[in-house]
């Protein structure tokens, strides 16, 4: 019984560590890729509209590694038994 408790609570530990460690490069990537891309669209006006779509793009892509973390930390803590 007392192992139990250990197991779901190195999940929880799990969970919160991927997901707290999970965000950090994300939002770090995200802050620069925007500020890179509103710094070009300033310099280079004419091409905004395909500067934009590429952020876009690029803001996809990086958000898809913290959804990854998220489902980890949920897979490790629905099934931890």
């Amino acid at each position: 019984m007392n192992e139990i408790n250990y197991v779901k609570m190195a999940a929880y530990f799990g969970a919160a560590l991927a997901m707290g460690l999970g965000a950090i490069g994300p939002s770090l990537s995200q802050g620069i890729v925007a500020s890179k891309a509103v710094e070009s669209m300033g310099k280079y006006p004419e091409m905004s509209n395909k500067i934009r779509t590429t952020m876009f793009l690029a803001l996809g892509i990086i958000e898809t590694s913290s959804i990854y973390c998220f489902v980890v930390a949920m897979m490790l803590i629905m099934f931890t038994s």
